[in-house]
């Protein structure tokens, strides 16, 4: 028995460091400067190869009619199973968290104020070429109808980032595509909200920034959950309106909630824990950064216990598995995803202040790869795996749900993945380089701009 449990352990250690050589080889491939800690926050890549993975086996199971489990007799764990759609509040989460640090940081300590025209050409040379690559070519092999005259306002929206707001394209083509939408216009808001933020606490002392700020963004989460829950009556009640005609009202609505709303109170989640990390990463915030070491354990367990009740009332919504929740259906719309974004939020707080060995797992080289390539992932996963649904019935007749199953995450591995990979280095990479490049150009030019008053003043004075 104890040579038996030698060899597991030599065993476990060879693969584990097989698969870190791995890893590392492919970061080299990938250009992976993550792997300098630079710019990057490290745990936060392996969060973000959870939301992509989640998001990966919600759709796996939807293809295949979600029948891993049986529903009536395992409803937790189909609760669970069938919950990995809500990978994508994570994505929200984290894309508030990551892209609001420079502005927390700035509304804080009163540092240089993030310039705009960086923000947004870095936004756009992140998402828009793979997006438009995928969009073209998903268009061209697999949905040629779209190229048609009737389907020509559909495709402009495709092209604007609106595919959320019209029931004529939200989900359609490719159904990750409307979150995509969210985040662009999210993209568009957040350095006019960091704006009206910064406006609303100019006058606030910069010992009071970090009580004043989290106001603002407890507004900003209260305003999301307001335009959520008056689009949700406007949709049901189709005939009230409210100060303006109903049509001016329906082309409010379409900007500011479309289909099933923007997400803004989870971004602010994902904001309000940036802050409050910002202002904990300095000396003025040693007591905070304490205080959150202390509870990160039970913030950990807090944030599972909620999005394991999230997950139950996801699953109630569709199947009515647990009857206890039932008398809380009216509220799912409205409250689910704020819910959800909390239980996020808390688990990722955690995370990032807990000890060592909760940041561990998600440190780990091949999440943080996976990570690295989420994005490529997210948008060519699903329509890969449809063309798998439709052609292995025909291939491979009689198999079990079982086997399925195990075919498809094969797929994923041998097919998915690799086209991921060939996605980023292609489209991604080398459009993310070019926005790093200008921006290191433009912020050279502002420094200069800025400094040279000072160099002229200086000169005049001797």
């Amino acid at each position: 028995m104890t040579n038996f449990i030698q060899y597991s352990r030599r065993s476990y250690h060879w693969l584990r460091d097989r698969l870190h050589r791995i890893a590392d080889r492919i970061g080299v491939l990938l250009g992976d400067d993550r792997q300098s800690g630079r710019n990057s926050i490290a745990v936060l890549d392996g969060v973000r190869a959870i939301a992509i993975l989640m998001v990966l086996t919600f759709h796996i199971n939807r293809v295949n009619g979600d029948n891993l489990w049986s529903q009536q007799s395992y409803p937790l764990a189909s609760s669970i199973s069938t919950a990995g759609g809500t990978g994508v509040t994570l994505f929200f989460v984290l894309s508030g968290f990551l892209l609001f640090m420079p502005y927390a940081k700035a509304l804080l300590f009163k540092t240089a104020w993030p310039l705009a025209r960086v923000f947004y050409l870095r936004r756009v040379l992140r998402i828009m070429p793979a997006y438009y690559v995928s969009l073209f070519l998903i268009i061209v092999f697999f949905h040629p109808e779209y190229l048609q005259r009737n389907h020509l306002q559909d495709l402009g929206l495709f092209l604007t980032f609106f595919m959320d707001s019209s029931r004529s394209t939200f989900r359609l083509l490719n159904g990750p595509y409307w979150t995509l939408a969210i985040e662009w216009q999210f993209y568009m808001i957040l350095p006019l909200i960091a704006l009206g933020i910064a406006f609303l606490v100019q006058r606030v002392t910069q010992q009071k920034r970090l009580r004043a700020v989290t106001f603002c963004l407890l507004g900003v989460i209260v305003g999301g959950l307001f335009v959520r829950y008056w689009g949700i009556y406007f949709q049901v009640n189709t005939n009230q309106t409210f100060l303006v005609p109903r049509s001016v009202l329906n082309v409010i609505s379409f900007f500011a909630y479309g289909i099933t709303g923007k997400y803004t109170e989870d971004f602010a989640v994902g904001m309000l824990i940036s802050l409050c990390f910002v202002y904990a990463q300095q000396p003025a915030g040693s007591k905070l950064l304490a205080r959150a070491q202390r509870l990160s354990s039970w913030l950990w367990r807090g944030g599972i216990l909620v999005l394991v009740f999230s997950y139950m009332w996801h699953f109630n919504d569709a199947s009515h598995g647990w009857a206890f929740l039932d008398d809380v259906h009216p509220y799912y719309n409205w409250l689910s995803d704020i819910i959800l974004a909390i239980g996020y939020g808390a688990c990722m707080t955690a995370i990032l202040f807990g000890p060592a060995s909760l940041k561990r797992p998600f440190e780990s080289r091949c999440l943080r790869w996976i990570g690295l390539i989420s994005y490529s992932l997210y948008i060519w996963h699903l329509p890969l795996l449809i063309l798998l649904s439709q052609h292995l019935p025909a291939i491979i007749p009689g198999l079990n749900r079982y086997g399925i199953y195990a075919i498809n995450w094969l797929w994923a591995l041998l097919i998915i993945l690799p086209v991921a990979v060939l996605s980023y280095l292609l489209f991604e990479k080398p459009w993310m380089k070019l926005g790093d490049d200008w921006r290191r150009g433009i912020e050279k030019r502002h420094r200069n701009a800025i400094t040279k008053p000072e160099a002229v003043v200086n000169s005049v004075s001797r």
